[in-house]
């Protein structure tokens, strides 16, 4: 059964957070984090992304990076920018976007969860992004940013949830630069702390959602701490690792949308032709975005035209892999057809979050780009299932939004 423990979390003092707050370290690239941390010194990306702090260097992965991300913790322990909390605490975070809204627990989970796979994953890691943060963790002491974990959604966890944040007033209330609210109600009750740890014990699965580069980390940096210390009871703070946990019914998955750089030598006409007969329906929806509203249908953006493209049933596998949508139009059409045979390495595909709208991919498809692709988002319940099975996703299968706001906790190791 999965376990959850309050710990003491390093945060902003009350009325820095909204100073604080920022995307995670893996949704920009440096010269986007220089630009958004710009005139912000109490930004998280002077730590989630140190080197913008340092001169521009051929290595973003030197060791000078990950000190500098430690000096600045400790700087902004030192200045009252972040406190540490004086006793093990679990924490509500309520994030709310465009009318909706998710709200979970932020607490620790255990390392030996993750290799027992009491906490199941969809993804496969690369090795370069997990040494990164691996080196970030060690170098900082602390679990710099939550990995967001899911769970079948449990009424009774959820009405304690709910009963406990009536009428109290939030630790933090604000409204941060990219419309997203933040919310977050500090549990100091043990009573409460203990109720719910109980009731999470009986849950018999986490499923991460976002941070599989982030948990493979964590857990291996705990690791090294055992090496280190051979004579661990498992109690000691390394053997855990922080995680924002929300019911599944709250999260929402976005598409992940493909764009490619050329027709791979094929005309317009050609490459229509070849797509009809690759299994797919192809209907010209004009030159308003239209956007998939089904499974195992897509729209394609081409020269200034919306396609809609409906699977037949002939290339539908009855496999849970083969039966995702990012699986057919890889295997029918982005390889066959576009010569696109490895996504993850190939230089002429690139992808796009659901979250940015049909208008991104008209953009990327005239200014860099040939051609884009729109898929209907996979499911909760499919995600789960997959993880279930013991299966991996293809990479670039699921977008969530919104993102965790990075800074609003730390835990020490």
């Amino acid at each position: 059964m999965a376990v959850v423990k309050p710990f003491k979390a390093v945060r902003p003092a009350k009325d820095r957070a909204d100073k604080v707050v920022a995307l995670p370290y893996d949704v920009m690239n440096r010269k986007e984090a220089v630009q958004m941390a710009a005139g912000n010194p109490c930004s998280f990306l002077h730590i989630s992304r140190a080197e913008i702090d340092l001169p521009e260097m051929k290595d973003p992965y030197d060791k000078s990076v990950y000190e500098k991300a430690k000096q600045n913790i400790e700087e902004n322990l030192d200045s009252g920018v972040f406190i540490e909390e004086e006793r093990p605490a679990l924490y509500i975070y309520r994030q709310q976007m465009n009318g909706r809204h998710q709200t979970g627990i932020v607490g620790c989970v255990s390392i030996d969860d993750y290799e027992n796979n009491i906490i199941k994953k969809h993804e496969f890691t690369r090795v370069e992004k997990e040494i990164d943060r691996i080196n970030h963790f060690d170098v900082c002491n602390a679990n710099t940013e939550p990995v967001v974990l899911t769970y079948r959604d449990n009424l009774k966890i959820r009405t304690l949830i709910e009963g406990y944040i009536q009428g109290r007033e939030p630790e933090y209330d604000f409204v941060s630069r990219d419309g997203v609210g933040h919310t977050l109600w500090v549990i100091d009750d043990n009573d409460l702390i203990k109720s719910l740890c109980g009731l999470f014990d009986q849950v018999p699965d986490f499923y991460i959602a976002d941070g599989h580069h982030r948990s493979a980390s964590a857990c291996k940096v705990g690791e090294l701490r055992r090496e280190q210390h051979p004579d661990y009871t498992g109690e000691e703070e390394f053997n855990f690792f922080m995680a924002v946990i929300f019911p599944d019914k709250d999260l929402r998955i976005y598409d992940y949308n493909r764009v490619v750089k050329d027709l791979a030598g094929y005309t317009k006409e050609a490459f229509l032709q070849k797509i009809a007969e690759a299994g797919f329906t192809v209907t010209d929806e004009g030159s308003m975005p239209y956007r998939p509203d089904a499974i195992h249908e897509f729209s394609m953006y081409l020269e200034g035209h919306w396609y809609k493209l409906v699977c037949e049933e002939r290339i539908i596998p009855d496999d849970l892999i083969g039966a995702l949508d990012v699986s057919i139009l890889q295997q029918n059409l982005l390889a066959p057809i576009l010569k696109i045979e490895d996504p993850r390495i190939d230089q002429r595909i690139d992808f796009v979050g659901g979250i940015r709208g049909l208008k991104e991919l008209e953009r990327r498809a005239t200014l860099d780009m040939k051609v884009a692709f729109a898929v209907y988002p996979v499911s909760m319940e499919e995600l789960m299932n997959i993880a279930d099975h013991g299966e991996i996703m293809p990479p670039k299968s699921t977008w969530f939004e919104p993102k965790i706001g990075s800074g609003l906790f730390m835990h020490r190791l």
